[in-house]
């Protein structure tokens, strides 16, 4: 198409994924109260000062606990403007992203269009699963760094930060799920192979081991290999599809060309003892001089 009909159909684009996420943002507007509990229940179970008879008689220890306030007289108003905002940019995740993909795939080969959707039904699921890891973890993070408040003083969380913090470790921990799908893409394009990958084992797992460590600042073991054990099984499953990737490469390389498919020119000599030195054929008498010849020059 012309630039002129290309950005006229970005623009149409554009315009549908807007008017979906408006749509959603306004409906979600009217729901901002249980998706504020939604994500902050996990914190306030754990740590909330506000707790019922039958939980407080039940617990056996004096951990400083937090109360959830808001600071300000339009905060209330903004609050629910970003969490709404929130929701309807990502429940109208599946339109936009459809949109882009229109968008884009007309320009794609099909072979192209195969990884494209590979990559997007594994990079999904893998995002959520590092989210839901991220939604348990926060109440034991929240209990760790509550025991670094002072005795005798009461813990304020401002409800915009705590939701910050919430979405931050919901986005780093989804993330870190994707490492083993971009090194399969790196493999993929023959930028990293897999007997490299395989060689990094070690560093990989400090790496690993050292992100869950500082993700979830608990005391327990327990929760840190949680985090960290999944994304070790997902590393040597990426190294696995790279060593067989790469193998599935050599033996395709090694039977050649297929029948259509022209192969490459070898321009070495068999032996570079027996090259003989290239010599310019003897010019022509006319062709010896500078200046033009009848009133033509040699290539006329």
């Amino acid at each position: 198409m012309p630039l002129a009909e290309h950005l006229r159909e970005l623009r149409n684009r554009l315009a549908k994924a807007l008017l979906a996420i408006v749509a959603i943002t306004v409906v979600a507007a009217f729901f901002y109260n249980d998706i504020i509990n939604l994500l902050t229940r996990p914190i306030l179970d754990s740590v909330g000062c506000e707790k019922t008879f039958e939980q407080l008689a039940r617990s056996t220890s004096d951990k400083p606990c937090a109360s959830i306030t808001i600071n300000g007289l339009l905060t209330p108003f903004t609050l629910a403007l970003k969490v709404s905002l929130m929701a309807g940019v990502v429940f109208a995740s599946p339109v936009w992203l459809y949109q882009l993909w229109a968008f884009v795939a007309p320009g794609l080969h099909r072979h192209e269009k195969k990884y494209a959707y590979a990559f997007v039904g594994t990079g999904a699921p893998l995002f959520l699963v590092g989210a839901y890891f991220a939604y348990n973890v926060l109440p034991t993070t929240a209990e760790v760094l509550l025991d670094f408040t002072p005795g005798g003083t009461t813990n304020l969380l401002p409800l915009d930060d705590l939701l910050d913090l919430v979405l931050r470790m919901v986005l780093v921990f989804g993330l870190s799920f994707e490492l083993p799908l971009l090194l399969v893409f790196l493999n993929l394009t023959g930028v990293l192979t897999g007997k490299r990958m395989a060689g990094w084992w070690r560093g990989m797992i400090m790496g690993i081991t050292l992100f869950a460590a500082i993700a979830t600042p608990s005391t327990d073991p327990l929760t840190m290999v949680l985090l960290a054990g999944p994304i070790w099984v997902l590393y040597f499953a990426a190294v696995a599809f790279s060593l067989l990737n790469d193998r599935r490469r050599r033996r395709r390389e090694a039977l050649g060309p297929d029948d259509d498919e022209a192969s490459e020119l070898d321009l070495t000599p068999e032996d570079i003892g027996e090259i003989e030195p290239v010599t310019t054929s003897p010019a022509l008498p006319e062709q010896s001089r500078t200046d033009r010849v009848n009133g033509y020059d040699d290539v006329t």
